[in-house]
């Protein structure tokens, strides 16, 4: 299983954000402090915004800012909201499925359980967490960690 790049610019965003929630952010300094495309994280910040995440301040001054606080987001939930789907197999969507062994198949139940348990974990963790080390989350990315 892999996340899209959507979700991981998603969480990306969203830890930016909550590693300087004493400032205003763009989605610029995001694009820059990860060396990632300018224009995926406007679109991801765009749909932040409408999960209620983060609050969008328009014009002089604005910019963006997490409209929660990091210790209250669960990581699996900003998963599952930012995630299209989570089928891991065919067999998930009953609409599209082809397979022929759907109904006898056993394994799909083990996968469900496998899928449910991954988000279980990550809601174990909350977005806080995530940059529990701000000073080092800070860092460029080019920089050499302090010992």
């Amino acid at each position: 299983m892999q996340l899209t790049v959507f979700t991981d610019y998603g969480l990306r965003s969203l830890m930016y954000l909550a590693a300087n929630r004493d400032s205003q952010c763009s989605a610029r300094n995001i694009a820059e402090h990860y060396g990632i495309s300018r224009n995926h994280v406007v679109k991801v910040v765009h749909r932040l915004a409408q999960l209620g995440y983060i609050i969008s301040v328009k014009g002089k001054g604005g910019g963006i800012r997490l409209a929660q606080n990091p210790e209250t987001l669960k990581l699996g939930d900003i998963v599952m909201s930012l995630e299209p789907n989570m089928e891991l197999v065919e067999c998930f969507n009953r609409a599209t499925n082809t397979c022929r062994v759907t109904d006898t198949c056993n394994v799909k139940h083990f996968l469900a359980d496998a899928n449910r348990a991954f988000i279980a974990e990550l809601n174990r963790h909350t977005l806080a967490e995530a940059v529990s080390n701000v000073k080092r989350f800070l860092l460029p990315l080019t920089a050499t960690p302090p010992a």
